[in-house]
């Protein structure tokens, strides 16, 4: 079974039975002040089966972050597929807990998912579509190497491109 590990984090596959520790998150006004909207459980559900849709096609996708001290689930991060500009490209996305923000856990799992994405998978480049506004997430985009690269209209928002090329 796939599984990245960091100094702190396993990052593994998410599974149904993460569906209420996706809920801390999804129910957060705050967590999900960047998204659309909170998310209801029937949405979590078909955000893990399109987490596995992605696994299956791509062989990436978000997944659960657990420290391996306790096993406690913080949050998800991985690889996942966005169309830009009518070419897909492979993301690094990131959404924790709020519990669990200001730890640096972001960024070191993140930074896992950049190398894992550009050693392994030999992609030529990752980004990440992150609200002008979200400081927090262009703070781990940057940490981890990425630089705005352009401005886009994605739903129905301005999003800002971070990147990073493999070398």
């Amino acid at each position: 079974m796939f599984e990245l590990r960091t100094e702190r984090l396993v990052l593994r596959p998410l599974r149904k039975s993460d569906l209420s520790d996706l809920m801390k998150i999804f129910c957060d006004p705050v967590a999900m002040k960047y998204y659309p909207s909170t998310k209801s459980e029937q949405d979590a559900k078909e955000w893990i089966a399109w987490n596995h849709d992605n696994y299956n096609a791509y062989n990436v996708g978000l997944w659960a972050v657990e420290l391996i001290e306790t096993g406690e689930f913080v949050g998800q991060c991985g690889i996942v597929p966005q169309k830009i500009n009518g070419e897909v490209l492979m993301e690094i996305g990131y959404l924790f807990v709020r519990d669990h923000w200001g730890k640096g856990y972001a960024t070191e799992a993140a930074y896992a998912c950049l190398k894992y994405g550009l050693e392994k998978c030999k992609y030529p480049q990752l980004v990440s579509l992150i609200a002008p506004e979200n400081t927090p997430s262009v703070a781990v985009a940057t940490r981890i190497g990425m630089r705005k690269e352009t401005q886009i209209v994605k739903w129905d928002r301005l999003i800002d491109v971070y990147a990073i090329n493999s070398k």
